[in-house]
């Protein structure tokens, strides 16, 4: 099978290499389509330590849908021709596997493979394109639970790339009214309005001014802000931190999920005054991979429209370069 080799920063081959053997309890997966995550984009253009445990001379890519290739004698719950969500956590039966499934390889073998926990079924709704979005969809539906979101609430993620508009369709299922998408690209911003998404571009337009006009007044420690309960964080830039200490509404949430390894320092006294808290959110449980495929299955949105590119495995390396192009390009994908 053809397998995509990671030997170092903007140093990929695709190389022939054994077909992994299926045992008695395990279920060797085919995989269709599989998208390029940031983190793999970081650990190309920056080398091994930037993404996740991407290591010198193994496979990668970690966001893919697949079909059961092969099932051993002993497993009862998978028949070959089943399409499958590998769960990236579980699906190698090893957590530090999780960026490391083998999503840019065509065959991915799942050891003692138990439906619902490392292999997921999916709905006949989901065409195979949007399939291979789950994974970044539930680290964004993550953020958005995080967040706490109640009925009727109003809600801001900054990023514009798949999880931060994952995170936005998610606070809508979850009830939120208003949602805002804030980016530096106009490119993707452009996809997000399409989405009926409000918008703003952080960089050319005064945001408060911008999110005051949309969302309304409330009060702040530091005055009268922007009526905003939740704000997520899917970019990772110093300033969406600092916007949210110093104009965050009394009582709003702050949810952390783009990594950001920067120490910060905190006001906790301001902290303790304006009621305000901050969240982390890293990964997904097994009841965001529900949620997103109800999401997904529902056809309410078009989530296709993100993807703006598809690549052979043979071209992955032209396909994480375009990945990386945040003002031409936001979801990659390669066809298996």
């Amino acid at each position: 099978m053809k397998s995509a080799i990671y030997l170092g920063k903007e140093h990929i081959e695709i190389r022939e290499v054994p077909l992994p053997v299926c045992g008695q309890e395990d279920v060797l997966i085919r995989n269709v389509y599989s998208s390029i995550c940031g983190t793999d984009v970081a650990v190309y253009r920056h080398g091994s330590g930037t993404g996740h445990r991407v290591t010198i001379g193994g496979e990668f890519g970690h966001e893919t849908v697949s079909v059961v290739a092969e099932v051993g004698d002993h497993h009862q719950e998978f028949q070959v021709g089943d399409r499958v969500y590998p769960y990236p956590r579980y699906a190698k039966n090893d957590t530090r596997r999780a960026g490391t499934l083998g999503g840019f390889s065509e065959y991915i073998l799942c050891p003692n493979a138990t439906k619902d926990h490392s292999l997921y079924l999916v709905p006949e709704e989901i065409p195979d394109r949007l399939a291979c979005l789950i994974e970044p969809f539930t680290v964004g539906c993550r953020a958005a639970r995080r967040g706490q979101p109640k009925a009727n609430e109003k809600a801001v993620v900054f990023g514009a790339g798949t999880i931060g508009i994952a995170a936005a369709v998610a606070l809508k299922q979850f009830g939120c009214s208003q949602v805002m998408i804030c980016d530096l690209s106009d490119f993707r911003l452009a996809i997000a309005g399409k989405l009926g998404f409000a918008t703003c571009n952080s960089g050319s337009e005064d945001f408060l001014h911008t999110a005051m006009d949309y969302f309304g007044t409330a009060p702040s420690l530091t005055g009268e802000t922007a009526d905003i309960d939740i704000m997520i964080d899917a970019a990772g830039a110093e300033t969406v931190l600092n916007l949210f200490m110093e104009h965050g509404k009394i009582e709003s949430r702050f949810v952390s999920v783009a990594v950001n390894r920067a120490l910060r320092n905190i006001d906790l006294l301001h902290m303790t005054y304006a009621q305000k808290s901050i969240i982390g959110s890293g990964g997904y449980m097994p009841e965001d991979v529900q949620d997103v495929m109800k999401i997904m299955a529902s056809g309410k949105w078009d989530l296709e429209s993100i993807i703006t590119h598809e690549f052979s495995i043979d071209d992955l390396d032209e396909a994480i370069r375009t990945a990386s192009d945040t003002e031409h390009a936001l979801n990659v994908i390669i066809k298996f």
